[in-house]
């Protein structure tokens, strides 16, 4: 098992957040670089940490803003790009501290939420990247027309405004100690403010569009009976973007969680196979 760490890390507009590292003695393959979903928090990504660390790749990630120990208020973000502002800074950090001592390269890894904050992250060239991993990316939010209509009034008049994100919790994995866990766990809420739900609506779509021009490699594993988002938005992308940079792979059956699922092993094949040809040791 890995020795994990968590350190405090102050943004440049002095918001806390808190950042866990799982670091190797030796050389390792490559850094992983973990942003979480919408209303969790980083530790819930530590058995995937432990799997990664397994392989030769060190892993680190942050609780974002407004989420598990770091600062702000609760699903509040206090601009249009705060998140990926906040992970830009991450970046250049973990390069500059883990990526660029050991020589090897920076992998970002995003799961829902977090995998629409890091592709739109890579699709609009914050900072260089040498390979990106998205798990049931938030490409495609599931919302419908009058309630897109609301979040664009609220996000005009009331920003800051939050309310319940109205994610059912039986739906992100068929594994009950998954679902019992998440339920209890103190450091999940279900706060999301308009200008929130704004960015999501907004950027997945942007993703996509720009799917036919995507030049990162990029491994693409989504849920065939994701409930919480749609799978239609990662088809889409999967169908647009350059089968040279993009491999994709959906999982029938799966839900959300597809590193927590029942039997997630199939899913962690594929990573591994991905990450070993993008990282060779």
């Amino acid at each position: 098992m890995s020795e994990t760490t968590q350190a405090p890390f102050t943004l440049a507009d002095g918001l806390g957040l808190a950042v866990y590292d799982w670091p190797l003695p030796q050389r390792p393959r490559a850094v992983v670089l973990v942003v979480h979903g919408l209303g969790e928090h980083a530790w819930r990504y530590d058995p995937l940490a432990q799997r990664l660390n397994a392989w030769g790749f060190c892993v680190r990630a942050y609780d974002q803003r407004g989420h598990g120990e770091s600062g702000g208020a609760r699903g509040v973000i206090p601009s249009d790009t705060a998140l990926l502002d906040d992970l830009a800074e991450v970046v250049d950090d973990t390069r500059h501290h883990i990526a660029q001592p050991w020589e090897c390269p920076l992998i970002l890894l995003g799961h829902s939420m977090g995998g629409l904050v890091a592709s739109a992250f890579v699709l609009r060239h914050r900072a260089p990247v040498d390979g990106l991993v998205l798990s049931s990316p938030a490409l495609d939010a599931g919302i419908g027309p009058w309630q897109k209509k609301l979040i664009r009034w609220l996000y005009r008049w009331a920003p800051n405004l939050t309310l319940s994100n109205g994610l059912d919790a039986s739906h992100i994995s068929h594994n009950p100690r998954v679902v019992a866990a998440y339920k209890k766990d103190r450091l999940v809420h279900d706060r999301i403010s308009a200008r929130l739900a704004h960015f999501i609506d907004s950027h997945g779509p942007q993703v996509v569009a720009a799917a036919p021009c995507w030049h990162v490699p990029t491994l693409l594993l989504y849920a065939g009976a994701d409930r919480l988002v749609s799978a239609n938005g990662s088809r889409a992308f999967a169908a647009m973007a350059p089968p040279g940079h993009v491999t994709s792979r959906c999982f029938d059956g799966l839900y959300h969680e597809i590193f927590n699922e029942q039997d997630p092993s199939v899913v962690y094949g594929t990573l591994k196979a991905w990450l070993r040809l993008r990282a060779p040791a």
